[in-house]
């Protein structure tokens, strides 16, 4: 680093320290810049926030989302992706569903209700690939443009105004002895990357159109979706009606138990001259020493329930026990299917269950 630039940074460490330990003032800004940073922030906030929320509707599990962020977006446009790459939870359960009503049979009506709904469900999965993909091409991707570009812009003109603002004042402070010249050249400075800040933010907040069309975008691609499930799921009741008529036009079969075989020990007389079989059964359980008693060994006795983390996990909300991957929790009880309590390092709280894998269950 050069002199100049050894300088300029001594001078704003010296402002800096001035400032914030010997209470000294700075130049202020106008009202019409505040107003115009608050509400760039603002804007800036939310579409971060949204973006967020928006990949974490789509895919609520820490792992896919992860490879929606991922999915390129060009290849879409080109006509190569049909699939987002990673299988919807609705194929899963359609899958499960088809393969135990394949293995019960045609003679079972639940048999073939679970074909009938694992079907239905595989088409709402590859319904469900055609929303994320569009949502991701359409909606998240021009935010993800508007974080990086224009937001990142914001921010680094914001840094650059506050150290230009810093040398200013510094040599304002110290006129006399510093050049005029120099405090000259020092506020063109700071009024340039004013200047440049007021712009990069006014760019954002004019961006009204842009983001009211991508906003149009998700919900367009949310009413397809659920137009296209709402078709799938009205056959399927179609088709469930037809297979409950089905059943009630099948006599019940009525369970007759086989009779038990007899067992014929014999007559006295053909015996071998010892003890009858009921004798000698009586005779050996009598002198029989009783069974020794043993101790429920360490290993026998029940384990304390427990899970391991997969992902870290940053509570949001009170109430809620935070955990890094990796971690062992000992679980004290359920919520619901999605929510587990458990304790850890002497915390409690609750927690979601896609972030963990159970080692011992608790008790039912």
């Amino acid at each position: 680093m050069s002199v100049a630039g050894l300088k300029k940074q001594f001078y704003k460490a010296s402002q800096m320290v001035s400032e914030k330990v010997g209470a000294a003032e700075g130049t202020k800004m106008d009202d019409d810049f505040k107003d115009l940073e608050r509400r760039a922030d603002l804007r800036s906030k939310a579409v971060v926030e949204v973006l967020n929320k928006t990949t974490e509707y789509l895919q609520p599990d820490p792992a896919t989302r992860a490879k929606l962020a991922m999915l390129v977006t060009v290849s879409r446009i080109r006509g190569q992706v049909t699939s987002p790459g990673y299988s919807q939870p609705e194929a899963r359960l359609g899958d499960s569903m088809t393969k135990y009503g394949s293995d019960l049979g045609e003679e079972s009506v639940f048999g073939k209700s679970l074909i009938d709904i694992g079907d239905s469900m595989k088409k709402v999965a590859e319904v469900k690939n055609s929303l994320d993909i569009d949502v991701k091409q359409n909606f998240i991707d021009p935010l993800h443009i508007v974080a990086e570009k224009e937001i990142k812009e914001i921010q680094q003109q914001q840094k650059k105004l506050e150290n230009r603002r810093l040398d200013y004042d510094y040599k304002k402070k110290r006129q006399g002895k510093i050049p005029d010249e120099e405090i000259k050249l020092a506020l063109d400075k700071f009024e340039e990357s004013k200047g440049q800040a007021e712009m990069a933010m006014h760019n954002l907040l004019e961006t009204d159109e842009e983001q009211m069309s991508q906003l149009s975008a998700l919900v367009n691609s949310l009413v397809q979706y659920h137009k296209e499930c709402l078709g799938i799921m009205e056959k399927l009741s179609a088709t469930m009606s037809i297979r409950m008529s089905e059943l009630h036009s099948h006599p019940k079969r009525e369970y007759t138990p086989k009779p038990r075989s007899s067992v014929d020990y014999g007559e006295p007389e053909n015996s071998n001259g010892g003890l009858s079989s009921s004798a000698a059964r009586t005779t050996v359980s009598s002198h029989a020493p009783a069974p020794p008693i043993q101790k429920p060994s360490i290993k026998s006795r029940p384990q304390e329930p427990r899970c391991r983390a997969l992902y870290d996990f940053e509570p949001e909300n009170e109430g809620e026990l935070g955990f890094r991957d990796g971690d062992i929790i000992t679980l004290t009880g359920r919520l619901d299917e999605n929510w587990l309590e458990g304790k850890l390092h002497g915390k409690e709280g609750y927690f979601p269950t896609n972030y963990v894998e159970v080692i011992v269950p608790l008790p039912h």
